[in-house]
Formats: structure tokens, C-alpha cells, sequence
């Protein structure tokens, strides 16, 4: 399974386009889950991510400091004082949504030399470890 990470991973290095907002695999897990609901606070964002607390800052420095612009925004919790609020910003939402698309396309050309009894076998096998995956995550 790892190696099939890394050569999905370098296929898709592959295809990127100079245009692309560069992001990284935490960064675009922070912008997914603010798409889900926002404002989140720092605090939320590195519980469901499952990083420490410094990694988490320094994936919100990044963010904040891309050079298309901003794609969050941050600003102290009204009330409590001690927490950070995060939004989305427009630049945010587009990043997202194009890396999102970059990464599904990628998938599904991937996928198209699978015959589509292959495919169904793989996405049910992918349910199976996903819900494992869910299982550990939910333990921690």
C-alpha cells in the first residue's frame, strides 16, 4: 500500500501544472475540512487533522502566506479570547476546489485501464480500509 502511495503520489507530481496553487497534503486537509464548516478554530483543526500543535501552526503560517494571496483568514475567537478562528478566504475556496479536482482526475486516470468489475472490487476493498482507518482515528 505504501509503495502504491508513492508512485500515485509521483504520477501526479507528474501532471501538475505551473498555475496550481502548491499545497500540501495537510494543507489541502485543512482547507477540506474548513469547505465542510467554518469558522474552526486552530485548536478543532489540529484535533481532526492529528498533528501537534506546532505542525499546526506552521500549516496556518503557510496558508496565510501563499503567494496567490491568503487562502484563510484568522482572527481571535470573540468568546474566548485565547482561541484563533479560521475562514476560508475566495483564494481559499478556489486553491481547494482546483486541488480537489486535480487529485480526483488524477484518481480516475488512474483507474481507467481497470476493467469496471476491477473498479467496483477496488472502491469496495478502499470502503473496507477506510473504515478502518476510521476506527483507529476514533480511538486516538
Amino acid at each position: 500500500m505504501f509503495e502504491m502511495s508513492k508512485d500515485i503520489w509521483a504520477a501526479q507530481n507528474k501532471s501538475k501544472t505551473k498555475d496550481q496553487t502548491e499545497l500540501t497534503e495537510t494543507e489541502f486537509l485543512t482547507l477540506d475540512l474548513l469547505a465542510d464548516r467554518q469558522p474552526q478554530t486552530v485548536g478543532d483543526l489540529q484535533k481532526q487533522i492529528g498533528i501537534l500543535p506546532t505542525q499546526m501552526s506552521r500549516v496556518i503560517r503557510a496558508l496565510e502566506s501563499k503567494s496567490d494571496g491568503p487562502l484563510i483568514r484568522c482572527q481571535i475567537n470573540q468568546q474566548d479570547k485565547r482561541k484563533v478562528d479560521v475562514e476560508l478566504t475566495e483564494a481559499g475556496r478556489q486553491a481547494h476546489q482546483a486541488y480537489r479536482q486535480f487529485k480526483l482526475g488524477s484518481i480516475q486516470r488512474l483507474l481507467t485501464g481497470l476493467s469496471e468489475q476491477d473498479r467496483l472490487e477496488l472502491v469496495r476493498i478502499l470502503r473496507l480500509v477506510r473504515q478502518e482507518a476510521r476506527k483507529v482515528l476514533s480511538q486516538k
